[in-house]
């Protein structure tokens, strides 16, 4: 039968002529005549043919099943539908046939969707995609062409099941997993209650069920993690899903793989070995190669680790001159992009920024900006010894200013440098003006630098000047060589005698934890150093990252050069990842359970999924908490948890990155108080994965306490600390414990004597990274002050990391942010955090300004905490135990500025109210009269010359006075 287009009606349907003019029906299909000759088979026709009918003519239209539609154009009517219900029956016939060949694959899917209606094992991915896929082809192929009234109502109910499970299989999928889920949970309900020493919660029995190809079980702190995956393992084997030797358990640490191994053995009465990614690694390795090659000491020993690179640091700036300038210069501060005063609008935020930084020079000496801290470190390069801020070496009578302090005075020749910070500003008439910081009076500046000028005029005493501008034109160090040039002779000390000085001082030591930090992200991703280099650019971190890499560069030859022929453990990873992956190593394991997966390193994923891509049907169950994602410094990448199923996960209809997640959200642990504001506080950061926390019980009082501190009151305050909970403790036979937590190993107090003078608590101290998986009935936090070495510590999160990792983490202090979670989560009942009261911690103002963290913090401290007119920073309250007590800025060495408490109380400060003469007591409300100068000085008598007279409590930074008269009470007045 033939169907053919009208000419002349065909060409103005289609003058360009690309329709076919004719179709032909034979036995397997159509073939169609026109600008080419097309053959078009039954199988691939996907509905019965359509008429459409025209004024003129009609036209007959095939859906094919790639999605295009054939139309043969300008037909007769009648002739058209003739030929479509020819075409429609064969159609039909040819799909009855197909489908009598498709018997087998009919019969085994309805047995698989059968399945899944009560399922034996649990559907995952991997095991369900198979028929999800079998089905879907079958059904574009054959059952969506299917015609009732060619092949009966019966065999379209048949097939229906595979047609809904082709057109929804995500639905038929989860469907099975609840109904495997549900019959589980009730028959392993006693295993569930006794396989550890507590039954486990309703969300620790759905984790150990859950089987997916990729499970991450999301674990906080206190949540019994370990008992999850002691009940999952020993559940794959009760419930005969695998076989011990198809296990394989990984722990970060030994010590946690031979506990895991333990507890697994105990539980199930097998014998399951709990490796560590290292012991794993280097079994793939002697099994490939038939021999294990020597282990480098250092990759045990992270000590030995960042002593080997302070070694090779000072081995290359003894050797290679070149280099060397660069390691003394990243010292020096000469890469660093300092920040600018005229970028702040107030002193307070520029002295903060100033004292997190710890300005600490070559020679030892903390100084006062970052441009001092330039010109210190250049003068001592080159060997010309100096004093900074000495006092001037003659007396200034009557001058009614402070004691007179240059910034340098070169000790051989007497010559004395001042650094003044001022730029130039051009007018619109081209003439130029010296500029000020915003915060800072230009006039009075002005004013001082020109007393400066004649007092070394007067006293014959040389003085060479710099100057801000100097450093915005990038001529600073230039121009102070050319001034001292007539003055001094240059004697540059050998770098490897200035690296051993700043070693002293402690200025290598977060240098070579970045450096080590950046070496190991380095070798676990396999990075190379064009590539750092071109992402620098890209990130424009400027000469920073260009000094650094030529650093690092030559300390990772180096570095490898010492390890001859042994390997480290990022070696170790990268050699058996690579046997893995190349099929010399052929893996037993069919599930991978992972403890600490927030821990995970780039090379360590790629070694997991190497062992799982092996195995179609291989699990991976992993079990963390990304809020306790803790050792960057240690190669461990964040993104890999957060990217989980992407990274991990199966692949079901079509879809990737499939996995589930399991949140245990119960804490064992925390009250309340202190759970809910450890979630508020680490869920600042949007990055981190939400969970919900059920708090192990409720507190009637606050949990989290602040504790001041000041430079000779730790101590105090620490045995005031643990006396108050010691006396607030109920009996029991049991002592209650106390951790001591630091960020860092030098905050350890004196134990011996914490645990001789409070023998009634169990004393305990932790850096806050090794107290991981601890508990404590009380916590105390120390050292939480704003600092370099501080908490939040500044020099973790150093942009330079971003080039060797996949993804940075754009929040500030992102991962000291997640130490705190860790620190706070110790603790059962109480949390204290020991904060210096001049200069907490960006933490602890976080903690104390939001009322929902429930924080308490000394009330009397905070009342007697007043603003600083000078600065705008907090006067602070000092007592005295001989008298009256004063006030000071908490920015003592820089602002300065102190203030008398109150001549009535001794106590309370006097404060102004706006356009009032007098000031009232903070305290106990008594007035004084304010000094008309400044803007919270008062008057006081005090006695001169002429008699006396009101002069200001803060002479001589303010010299405001007033003339007294004598009332009828006696009392002088103005």
């Amino acid at each position: 039968m033939k169907l053919v287009s009208r000419p002349f009606l065909a060409f103005l349907a289609d003058p360009l002529g690309s329709k076919p003019r004719s179709l032909r029906l034979n036995q397997d299909g159509l073939a169609a005549t026109g600008p080419t000759q097309t053959d078009i088979g039954f199988g691939i026709i996907s509905a019965r043919p359509t008429v459409q009918s025209g004024l003129f003519s009609s036209s007959l239209s095939l859906a094919l099943s790639d999605g295009s539609h054939l139309l043969l154009p300008a037909v007769r009517s009648t002739a058209a539908q003739v030929f479509s219900d020819a075409t429609e029956m064969a159609w039909m016939q040819f799909n009855v046939e197909q489908l009598s060949k498709e018997e087998q694959s009919i019969t085994s899917l309805l047995d698989a969707i059968g399945n899944l209606k009560t399922p034996a094992q649990y559907p995952s991915a991997c095991h369900v995609d198979p028929f999800a896929r079998q089905a879907g082809e079958l059904t574009r192929r054959v059952l969506s062409k299917l015609n009732a009234a060619a092949v009966g109502d019966d065999t379209i109910d048949r097939v229906a099941p595979i047609v809904a499970f082709a057109e929804n299989p995500q639905a038929t999928r989860d469907t099975a997993i609840n109904a495997f889920v549900d019959q589980q949970l009730e028959r392993w309900q006693e295993f569930f209650d006794t396989v550890e020493s507590m039954p486990l919660t309703p969300e620790q029995r759905l984790s150990v069920v859950v089987d997916e190809d990729a499970t991450l079980v999301l674990a906080g702190a206190g949540s019994g993690k370990t008992s999850v995956i002691t009940a999952k393992a020993a559940y794959l084997i009760k419930a005969k899903i695998r076989q011990p030797d198809e296990l394989l358990l990984l722990a970060f640490a030994k010590d946690a793989a031979t506990e895991m191994s333990e507890r697994i053995e105990a539980r199930c009465g097998v014998p399951i070995a709990a490796r560590t990614f290292h012991a794993l690694a280097y079994e793939i390795i002697g099994e490939v190669e038939g021999e294990k090659p020597p282990l480098a000491p250092t990759a045990t020993d992270d000590k030995a680790f960042l002593s080997l690179i302070k070694d090779i640091l000072r081995d290359i700036v003894s050797r290679l001159a070149d280099v060397a300038q660069t390691v003394i210069g990243w010292f020096a501060g000469f890469f660093d992009d300092f920040p600018s005063p005229w970028d702040y609008q107030s002193a307070h935020a520029w002295y903060s920024e100033i004292e997190s930084r710890n300005l600490r020079s070559l020679k030892g000496e903390t100084v006062k900006s970052f441009e001092e801290l330039l010109i210190a470190n250049w003068l001592y390069r080159n060997g010309i010894a100096y004093e900074y801020e000495p006092t001037y070496e003659h007396k200034l009578k009557g001058t009614g200013r402070r004691a007179y302090t240059p910034d340098f005075r070169l000790t051989e020749s007497g010559v004395y440098l001042e650094h003044f910070g001022v730029r130039k500003k051009r007018l619109r008439d081209g003439a130029e003006e010296l500029t000020t910081a915003p915060f800072v009076d230009r006039d009075e500046y002005l004013e001082g630098m020109e007393w400066k000028r004649q007092v070394h005029a007067d006293h014959e005493t040389v003085l060479i000047e710099t100057y801000s501008w100097e450093r915005e034109e990038g001529r600073l160090l230039d121009a102070l060589a050319e001034k001292l040039q007539p003055h001094v002779t240059l004697r540059p000390i050998p770098d490897v005698e200035i690296y051993d000085q700043v070693t002293q001082v402690g200025v290598v030591d977060s240098f070579t934890s970045l450096i080590a930090t950046f070496l190991r992200h380095f070798k676990n991703g396999g990075c190379a150093f064009g590539d750092c280099s071109d992402k620098a650019t890209n990130l424009k971190l400027g000469k920073r990252a260009e000094a650094f890499l030529k650093i690092f560069e030559a300390v990772h030859r180096e570095y490898q050069s010492r390890l001859g022929d042994r390997i480290d453990f990022e070696d170790m990873v990268i050699r058996a990842t690579a046997h893995v992956e190349s099929g010399r190593y052929d893996s037993p394991f069919r599930h991978i359970l992972v403890d600490e997966f927030q821990d995970i390193s780039t090379g360590r994923a790629r070694l997991i999924k190497a062992l799982k891509d092996q195995h179609t049907d291989a699990k991976i169950f992993a079990v963390g908490d990304d809020w306790q994602s803790i050792y960057r410094f240690a190669g461990s990448d964040i993104h890999i948890m957060r990217n989980f199923g992407n990274e991990f996960g199966g692949v079901y209809a079509g879809a990737s990155g499939v996995h589930r997640s399991v949140d245990l959200g119960r804490t064992f642990r925390s009250v309340d108080k202190i759970a809910l504001a450890a979630r508020r506080f680490v869920l600042c950061n949007p990055a981190q994965i939400k969970k919900i926390v059920v708090p192990a019980g409720e507190a009637d009082q606050p949990a989290i306490r602040i504790a001041w501190t000041r430079r000779d009151t730790a101590e105090s305050v620490m045995a005031g600390t643990l006396a108050a909970l010691s006396s607030a403790l109920p009996s029991s036979d049991r002592k209650p414990s106390v951790l001591l937590l630091g960020r860092y190993r030098f905050l350890e107090p004196n134990l011996r004597s914490l645990r001789k003078r409070h023998p009634e608590l169990s004393i305990n101290f932790k850096t806050i990274h090794a107290s991981k998986g601890l508990e404590a009935d009380h916590v105390i936090i120390l050292g939480a002050d704003n600092a370099k070495m501080g908490f939040p510590s500044m020099i973790v999160d150093d942009p330079l990391l971003s080039l060797v990792s996949p993804e940075a983490e754009p929040f500030a202090n992102a991962e000291e942010r997640r130490v705190m979670y860790v620190a706070m989560t110790r603790a059962r009942h109480t949390v204290t955090i020991m904060a210096s009261e001049a200069r907490p911690s960006t933490f602890v103002t976080e903690l104390m300004k939001e009322p929902e963290y429930g924080v308490s913090s000394p009330q009397e401290a905070a009342e007697r905490t007043h603003t600083c007119q000078q600065c705008e920073g907090r006067l602070l309250y000092m007592p005295d135990n001989e008298g009256p007590g004063w006030y000071r800025c908490e920015h003592v060495k820089l602002c300065g500025n102190r203030m008398p408490a109150c001549p009535a109380c001794g106590t309370g400060l006097p404060i102004r109210e706006a356009a009032q003469s007098e000031m009232t007591c903070s305290d106990c409300g008594a007035a004084q009269q304010s000094c008309s100068t400044c803007s919270d000085g008062w008057l006081v008598e005090r006695r001169g010359r002429f008699g006396p007279f009101l002069g200001c409590v803060r002479f001589p930074d303010c010299s405001g006075k007033a003339k007294v008269t004598k009332s009828q009470s006696g009392k002088l007045t103005a």
